[in-house]
């Protein structure tokens, strides 16, 4: 079995903190269980981190790959390290381009057989080890079923609109009722009548009184079964192929264009907890019981209320209940919470991150000016981890000004190399080529002066610091 994580989203629901490249699994919220308190980060953890911790703890980790944008290939090494295979999008295409780009790489880059079972699972779910222990059940449910496709059913709470439901045939619901089970059993499944897509009210609770669960949207089949759809709708299964025409590809949902279109397929039943942390409504009660994370304080009458806030500067909330104050460097958000979902119809397209995670470590803009005339600044906080580094590379439109504030490390300039520590003062003309590693953690301030600050303009030449030596001929670095 494969497992691939679908690690997609725009990052607006969960604005300010996320954005389109630190999307929500990627918020550092969720408390490390009481076995990993002794973790960094203050005991603290993401949602990507939290199911790879459970994956591994499943004994399932070495068989995951990670599916995401290009641009979000640094953060997820930021979290998860090197761990498992990063399968990068070139373009956002909906979960039905991500899944199929993620198969055909299997296939080529991984060699995966035909009748091999491709697991698909949101990297934003939050259940317990044993829901995750569940998908080994996919292989042999597929193969007694026969069915085409499964699925991991949630009982439901309650009639929620938020969810889709998979309806399972009337005649198998007894096997499986959540009065007679905590959790199916081994290889206990049903099979699907139907699916509905996020109803009304109503007809979510005519649908629970038919037995159906929650699409948690997680989903196997054989890699032949996805291999086969793409070759029917004329895409390439060639891995480098399909990159290649990747651009030119509309946006799909797999939920539209394979499950509801899948005749033969199996539901798995799961009893037990399972949440979607998606918006500020839901994710605040599993902040671990507190009301405030950060700098703030909120009065005994605001009930309800928390505060999530990166900013140094405090936040206070006095007499205001049930609302959801997040603060970031990329914005303020004060909602109530049954209205905080609003947040993702709201404009944010082409705004400037003001925060970002690299595999090397973190950044935070400071300022950023667009004067009418001469050229534009912008002035960063960088912070690199230990012996992480910032890979060789040169900029063409902008030279930089790095003052180093803490920590030391070992900075290289073309040819020469030569240690930092605090009060260093460095300049890198445009088009130099430049590179610096942590010795320990290393923190600086870089002004960028260019007259158009453009994040692509980076001639990225070597992120491996023992190759940089032999890029400058035999004799490698020379000390200034």
């Amino acid at each position: 079995m494969r497992i691939v994580l679908l690690c997609g989203g725009s990052g607006k629901r969960l604005w300010p903190l996320s954005n389109e490249i630190r999307s929500k699994i990627f918020l550092k919220l969720l408390p490390v269980n009481a076995t990993n308190a002794g973790s960094a980060d203050s005991g603290k953890e993401s949602m990507i981190q939290r199911v790879c911790r459970q994956l591994e703890e499943a004994g399932l980790l070495t068989f995951a790959s990670v599916v995401a944008h290009q641009r979000q290939e640094g953060i997820t090494q930021h979290h998860i390290g090197n761990r498992i295979p990063f399968i990068a999008e070139p373009h956002r295409r909906g979960t039905f381009h991500a899944i199929t780009l993620a198969a055909a790489y299997l296939h080529a880059k991984q060699l995966a057989g035909m009748e091999e079972t491709i697991c698909v699972i949101p990297a934003d779910l939050y259940a317990d080890v044993d829901f995750l222990s569940m998908l080994c059940q996919f292989p042999s449910v597929l193969a007694a079923s026969g069915a085409e496709l499964a699925l991991l059913g949630v009982t439901p709470g309650h009639p929620s609109t938020q969810f889709g439901y998979i309806v399972p045939k009337p005649d198998q619901t007894a096997s499986y009722s959540a009065s007679t089970a905590s959790s199916a059993p081994p290889a206990g499944y049903a099979m699907v009548e139907q699916f509905t897509e996020k109803p009304d009210e109503a007809t979510a609770e005519q649908l629970i009184n038919r037995d159906a669960m929650w699409n948690c949207g997680i989903f196997a089949f054989s890699l032949k079964f996805i291999l086969d759809i793409m070759a029917r709708k004329g895409l390439p299964t060639d891995y480098d192929e399909l990159l290649a025409c990747y651009e030119q590809l509309p946006e799909q949902s797999f939920d539209v264009e394979v499950v509801e279109k899948t005749v033969s397929a199996a539901v798995i039943p799961y009893h037990r907890e399972w949440r979607d942390l998606g918006d500020w409504n839901v994710l605040p009660h599993y902040l671990g019981g507190s009301k405030i994370v950060g700098a703030g304080s909120v009065s005994n009458d605001s009930a309800g209320t928390h505060i999530v806030n990166e900013l140094q500067q405090p936040i206070h909330v006095i007499g205001v209940p049930n609302i959801i104050v997040a603060a970031s460097s990329d914005g303020i958000l004060v909602a109530h919470k049954q209205a905080a979902n609003r947040i993702k119809s709201m404009h944010h397209d082409g705004q400037r991150l003001m925060y970002g995670e690299e595999r090397w470590g973190s950044y935070r803009v400071l300022n950023y000016s667009l004067p009418e005339q001469g050229p534009q600044t912008m002035t960063r906080l960088i912070q690199l981890l230990p012996l992480k580094a910032i890979s060789y590379h040169a900029h063409k439109q902008r030279e930089e000004y790095w003052t180093i504030l803490s920590g030391t490390g070992e900075f290289i300039l073309e040819a020469a190399s030569r240690q930092v520590q605090a009060g260093d003062m460095l300049h890198i003309p445009a088009g130099v080529k430049h590179a610096i590693r942590a010795l320990s953690a290393l923190e600086y301030i870089e002004v960028q002066i260019g007259n158009e600050l453009d994040e692509n303009d980076v001639s990225q030449l070597d992120a491996d610091w023992d190759n940089i030596g032999q890029r400058n001929g035999p004799g490698g670095l020379a000390q200034p």
